[in-house]
This record gives structure tokens, sequence and C-alpha cells, in this order.
């Protein structure tokens, strides 16, 4: 009798344990393959090429004095936009419509009430070494054998247009547009494969990445426009803490200084 009851509990006891890791494997599904775990204490931050190089280095500075590694992808969205839909805990944009379009497009990723505005950066015109041309303003770019590359989107949507209504020279400039792409990578890969061109209105920020095969026209400040740097804590991110807190330290005084190095006000 004993032997039966022994046996029925241990009968019971399989059928139960069994239960349950069939419940555990129902429940905990494995990631997909290639996916990231964002539980893994890794802040990651995607945006566009223009503010990397700041970003990065405040990063890496972050990481050093909190322990908090931070990763910074940067390019064009194409390239990131799969993985960041599925590990993104910090979003950032090149200026604040281009990351009003990407809410638009990705209405599921941003939590907009976090969006936070870091610094302005201007509009100059980056031109070739030695300055061939001569070009030391905005009508300049309206003689007659210069050729402008003109950046259609990544920040720079209108850019030029705006800069030279104020002047009336949007249809002197607009004659010189030799090129329009849609992106700055696209711009640097054409500016270092074709050097027929010989100006090219951005950011006064991408001299910095390109002091190589650039120089910087500065406009007279009565001429320039800025344009913002947003940045947002995602609805997907497990460590919202640590990642408003990296937002926080982009707001200080010494991450300011580190934009202000690479070209924002």
């Amino acid at each position: 009798m004993k032997k039966t009851m022994l046996l029925s509990v241990l009968l019971l006891f399989v059928i139960a344990a069994a239960g349950l890791s069939v419940y555990a494997k129902k429940d905990n599904k494995p990631a997909p393959q290639g996916a990231t775990s964002q539980n893994d204490h890794v802040i990651r931050v995607y945006g566009p090429g223009g503010p990397l190089g700041p970003i990065k280095e405040a990063a890496e500075k972050f990481s050093a004095e909190t322990g908090i590694q931070v990763e910074v992808t940067a390019g064009p969205e194409g390239k990131w936009i799969d993985q960041a839909k599925q590990d993104a805990d910090i979003i950032f944009g090149g200026s604040e419509y281009m990351l009003q379009n990407f809410i638009f497009t990705y209405p599921e990723v941003i939590d907009t009430k976090s969006r936070t505005e870091l610094y302005p950066r201007a509009a100059g015109i980056l031109v070739r070494k030695g300055n061939p041309k001569k070009i030391e303003s905005l009508e300049d770019l309206t003689k007659k054998g210069v050729k402008i590359i003109d950046v259609n989107g990544a920040g720079q949507l209108g850019l030029w247009e705006d800069l030279a209504g104020r002047k009336g020279l949007i249809e002197g400039i607009s004659q010189n547009i030799k090129v329009s792409v849609k992106s700055s990578a696209e711009a640097i890969d054409l500016w270092k494969s074709n050097s027929s061109t010989d100006a090219w209105i951005t950011y006064e920020s991408w001299h910095y990445r390109l002091q190589d095969v650039t120089e910087l026209v500065e406009l007279p400040e009565e001429d320039k426009l800025y344009r913002g740097t947003p940045i947002a804590v995602t609805k997907i991110t497990d460590q919202k803490k640590e990642a408003q807190q990296f937002i926080n330290y982009l707001k200080t005084e010494e991450s300011h200084e580190i934009f202000q190095k690479w070209g924002w006000k």
C-alpha cells in the first residue's frame, strides 16, 4: 500500500515537473537570430551621421565616468533601422524636422515626451582645399563656373534655399547646383571621388569630420541659419533610467564643450 502511494506521488511529481518545463519553454521564447538582448547593460544609441562625432566622444567620457557602456551607431537610416527597432534605447536626429519625420514613420519607437533639444549648429559653405574658386560668400556661389552639391535631405532639406531666399539668390544658386543627393554620406563619397564640384552648402560641423578634404567658409552671423539636434528615449527600452541619465549628461557643460569643438554653437 505504502509502495503504491509512493509511486503515485512520484508519478505526480514527474508530471508536474514536465508541465513546468513546457510552460517555461513556451514563455521564454528564444530571441530571433541576430537580435540582441536589451538587458545586457549597454545603452544603444542610433541616428544620422552628422552628430556622430560629438555624441560618440561624449558617450566615451560618460562610460568612463559611470561604468555604463554606450554604443553609438550612426549613418543613413536604412543601414540601422531594422536593428534599432529591436534594441534602441535612444534615437537622435540631425535636425528637428528629421526626428519628427522619424516619429511619423515609426510612431511605435519614440517616446515623444522624452524629446530633448541638445545644441544648434550653423550652416556654412564647404569648399576645396586652397579654395581655388575664391568662394567667400553666398553671392560667390552664383558666379559662372561654380559647381554646387545639394543634399536634399538628411537634415539639410531646403537649407540652401532658406539661406539664399533671404538675399534674393535662389535662382543664381539653383542654376549652379550640378548634383543633388539624399544623404551626407552620398555627398561625401561624391566630394572625394569627383573633384569637379566646388562647394557644398551644409552644416559647419561637417568640416570637422572632413578637414583633410575641405575648407570652411563661415557665413556672417546675420546670414547664418541654425538647426537643432534633437534626441529622445525610445518606447522599447528597458533601460529608461540609464538612457535618460546619458541624455542628461549630454546637456552638461562638459558635453556642450565637446559639441562646440565639433562645430555646434
